[in-house]
């Protein structure tokens, strides 16, 4: 029982770290996007842009509802 409590804040700060680095990369593909609009609106690439961004965006929906549900579970007991 000792290494679950031990474990989850370690699974929790790997998350967050995840998290963050997602947010950098999606924050990087959202400032291209702009510069892209300004200079010359190609619509393929940019709005092969917006899919990565999109698809970043769910990742990081996906390890919050995760940390969340861990959560949940750790309060529950």
């Amino acid at each position: 029982m000792q290494a679950q409590r031990i474990l989850k804040p370690i699974e929790l700060v790997k998350k967050n770290a995840e998290i963050e680095r997602l947010r950098q990369e999606l924050a990087a593909l959202n400032a291209r996007i702009e510069e892209l609009e300004k200079q010359h609106p190609e619509a393929s690439k940019i709005e092969a842009l917006r899919v990565n961004a999109l698809v970043l965006a769910r990742q990081i929906d996906e390890i919050r509802c995760s940390s969340a549900n861990d959560l949940a579970d750790l309060l529950a007991r």
